[in-house]
């Protein structure tokens, strides 16, 4: 895209397996929009029991949520072309909370995170 090789499909740990996690640990990502106009990002998450996964096309993956970025209301007339979006996914007792930033406007983002539906 715009003279930039991208690799797709490619598995990123937010945590491995039988890793220990303290209660309120969180993770820190960042999301670009593929367009300026692009309202909505949707991550798909994935799972493995297997520690040497690089791939999500890899036998041991599969599928096992989303997290949804709503950038409405984000917008501003300044927007770089570029736009950074960054996430925290919160560990609790029971569940993952997921908040995210939009860096150029410093405006919260509605983050949604899905495991019921896979």
């Amino acid at each position: 895209k715009d003279g930039t090789r991208w690799c797709t499909d490619v598995f990123d740990k937010f945590i491995t397996a039988d890793q220990s996690v303290a209660l309120g640990e969180t993770v820190k990502r960042s999301y670009t929009p593929a367009k300026p106009s692009q309202m909505v990002i949707v991550i798909n998450i994935y799972c493995s029991e297997n520690d040497n996964v690089n791939f999500i096309t890899d036998a041991s993956v599969k599928k096992c949520g989303t997290l949804r970025l709503d950038l409405t209301g984000t917008d501003s007339p300044s927007l770089p072309a570029r736009r950074e979006i960054q996430t925290l996914m919160q560990f609790g007792d029971t569940e993952i909370k997921a908040m995210a930033v939009d860096i150029a406007t410093s405006k919260c983002v509605k983050a949604g995170i899905d495991f019921l539906n896979y």
